[in-house]
């Protein structure tokens, strides 16, 4: 997979995976996530993961439900973290291969067009 804009991902939908697809490679991960603003890829190099700090805790709630109905929508679904009642974190990989495929990519880059209130700094 070749790098791909914020539109062109946002533009796609995810493909259903049930494995048998390879894992993207380290330096294919890193090269796509340099188009994205904000999202980490974790420790473990499988997944990739992003944080907020939603103005209170139904804010955050709020973005959970958005985020949930995009996921639903591309059949793609995401672990959802909540922790001290406002800080709030979604990781994305593709559970079928165990690590990271376009699918991520594309859910997360949906994911950073929904609104979040966010703490005031």
């Amino acid at each position: 997979m070749s790098a791909q804009s914020l539109e062109q991902l946002r533009s796609r939908k995810c493909v259903p995976c049930e494995g048998g697809v390879p894992k993207l490679t380290k330096a294919a991960a890193e090269e796509q996530l340099a188009k994205l603003v904000g999202w980490i890829i974790t420790a473990d190099g499988q997944r990739i993961r992003k944080e907020w700090i939603a103005k209170h805790f139904m804010a955050g709630m709020r973005f959970f439900d958005l985020v949930a109905e995009i996921a639903e929508a591309e059949g793609h679904h995401p672990d959802l973290h909540l922790v001290g009642f406002r800080n709030v974190a979604v990781e994305i990989w593709t559970h079928a291969i165990g690590g990271l495929s376009e699918n991520d990519f594309i859910l997360a880059a949906k994911i950073d067009e929904l609104p979040i209130q966010l703490k005031p700094v």
